[in-house]
């Protein structure tokens, strides 16, 4: 088995993971939280792709696209942090207007 492989095996997992955990919570942070680890994998996976010829030595545009996705997945991640925030500044809750919540109009 070579690393290559690994990589792409275990960033498989994580996007697994991720999608599993974006879907099935309802608390922003841990939405959050999840899609960093479906980010991750995302990584994972190119980086795997990138590495499949060992003699070759690694491929630089996945590289290169892994790095700019960190840093763009950081960027976005702030973002969220910061927009979740204000929700809870907002209206006391860490979840999404009608998720879950009954003070939508027509609910009684």
């Amino acid at each position: 088995m070579s690393a290559a492989f690994l990589f792409s095996a275990c960033g498989l997992v994580a996007i697994g993971v991720g999608a599993f955990g974006l879907f099935a919570n309802q608390h922003l942070l841990r939405r959050i939280l999840a899609l960093n680890i479906l980010n991750s994998g995302v990584f994972l996976v190119l980086g795997g792709l990138g590495r499949r010829d060992a003699e070759a030595g690694a491929d630089a545009v996945p590289q290169a696209i892994i790095i700019t996705g960190i840093v763009v997945s950081f960027a976005a991640a702030a973002l969220a942090v910061n927009l979740a925030v204000r929700l809870l500044q907002e209206t006391g809750r860490m979840e999404l207007p009608g998720e879950g919540s009954s003070d939508e109009p027509g609910d009684a």
